[in-house]
C-alpha cells in the first residue's frame, strides 16, 4: 500500500515495487493532478498516524483529535517507522522538502520533548533526520534534537563542539 502511494528511486522492502526513474519524477512534478493526489495520500497517512496537515503551504503539522490512540499504535508496531522513512524520502523526491522538515520536527518533538512516542525515538534520530535533503535544515534539526536529548552527553548524531557553537 505505502510503496504505491510513495514510490522511490530505490528498492524498498517490497521486491515487486519498481523504483521510479528521474523522468517519471519530473513527469509527476509537472502534473498538478498527480501532485494534488500525492498531498491527499500524505494527508491520509498522517491521519492514520494521528497527525493533521495544518497548513498545506508550509507543511506545518499538529496532532489529530485521535492522536493518543494512533500514537499507541505507532509505539507498538515498529514497521510504521519504515513507512514513515519511505514517506519522508518520497516527500524529498517530489519537491516537498518543507514537508519533510515539519514531519521530522514533529517526531523529534513528540519523542524528545513530549515523550509521547518513546519507541519511535531511535528511528527519528537514526533515519528520519537524515532523509531531509536540505543540509542547512538537517543541521537545524540535529541541533534541535541535541538541545532536547537527555542525557545530552550521550547524543551521538553530531559532533558536540559544532552543536555547542551552532548558530
Amino acid at each position: 500500500f505505502c510503496f504505491r502511494l510513495f514510490p522511490l528511486r530505490e528498492h524498498g522492502m517490497n521486491w515487486r515495487a519498481k523504483p521510479l526513474t528521474s523522468q517519471e519524477i519530473q513527469a509527476f512534478k509537472k502534473s498538478k493532478e498527480v501532485m494534488e493526489r500525492f498531498v491527499r495520500a500524505y494527508e491520509l497517512m498522517l491521519r492514520f498516524y494521528g497527525i493533521v496537515l495544518a497548513n498545506k503551504e508550509t507543511g506545518e503539522l499538529k496532532r489529530a483529535e485521535n492522536w493518543a490512540d494512533r500514537f499507541e499504535n505507532l509505539n507498538r508496531f515498529s514497521h510504521n517507522n519504515l513507512r514513515i522513512t519511505r514517506i519522508l524520502k518520497c516527500l524529498g523526491e517530489m519537491g516537498y522538502e518543507g514537508y519533510q522538515v515539519h514531519l521530522v520536527k514533529f517526531f523529534l518533538t513528540e519523542t524528545l520533548v513530549k515523550g509521547t512516542l518513546p519507541n519511535v525515538k531511535r528511528s527519528a534520530l537514526d533515519y528520519f533526520l537524515f532523509t531531509v535533503r536540505s543540509k542547512r535544515r538537517r543541521r537545524e534539526l540535529v541541533h534541535y534534537a541535541w538541545q532536547h536529548f537527555k542525557p545530552q552527553e550521550d547524543f551521538m548524531w553530531g559532533p558536540r563542539e559544532k552543536l555547542q557553537n551552532y548558530r
